[in-house]
């Protein structure tokens, strides 16, 4: 199959650029240490000079997958709950994957800065604005939980920007970025007493060493 057409079925969403594939534990957010699959779609053009998964954002130089056998290895896993994150998978219509796995009762979560059009079917969606293309309007009515990324002081208050977008009933959080956690964990822990309605949040799955 050439270049061309990979790209076509890509497109139509029946195959997508797949960087890594794993069955762990949730590490970050709302629900952190729950099981799941997580499914990491290769391609960014956001470019957060503080990402953990560069290599995550050329599509091309990862393999193209169908949603068959996505679904497989989901399937093999045994998993009850995935975790489609990236790169940014919002870019891709995800429709037919999240079907796929609807019909499966699977429990389908999102994670996205929400820069793109959410195309697909989702229990749970973590919205994770990034400065640098921030989210479309409609997608902080779709997301369930907010999670800012705090790399300096100025992020906090990009993070009550953000948090005025969403509901009052779903959970904020403010997550320190793991190379400046040490510097910034008692800021955000006295912001969070003085603001009480955000949460922390704790990359836990670096903390005990799983994927």
């Amino acid at each position: 199959m050439n270049v061309a057409d990979k790209l076509k079925l890509v497109e139509a969403g029946t195959h997508l650029p797949v960087m890594e594939e794993f069955y762990s534990l949730q590490g970050e957010g709302y629900h952190t240490g729950k099981a799941a699959f997580f499914i990491r779609i290769g391609g960014c053009d956001i470019g957060c000079h503080w990402c953990d998964v560069k290599e995550s954002w050329e599509a091309n130089i990862h393999p193209i997958k169908s949603v068959g056998e996505i679904i497989c290895s989901v399937s093999l896993s045994g998993a009850k709950s995935v975790v489609i994150t990236g790169g940014e998978p919002t870019q891709y219509d995800l429709s037919i994957l999240t079907q796929a796995l609807r019909d499966r009762k699977i429990e389908i979560h999102l994670e996205t800065s929400g820069a793109y059009c959410i195309r697909g079917v989702f229990d749970w969606i973590c919205l994770s604005p990034k400065k640098k293309s921030l989210p479309l309007e409609e997608n902080f009515s779709k997301a369930n939980e907010l999670k800012v990324i705090v790399y300096n002081q100025h992020d906090l208050m990009f993070a009550e920007e953000m948090g005025k977008k969403m509901a009052d009933h779903w959970p904020l959080f403010l997550q320190p970025e793991w190379s400046r956690r040490e510097a910034l964990l008692l800021t955000i822990i006295g912001y969070i007493q003085s603001h009480p309605k955000w949460r922390l949040s704790l990359q836990t799955h670096k903390y005990i060493h799983i994927p």
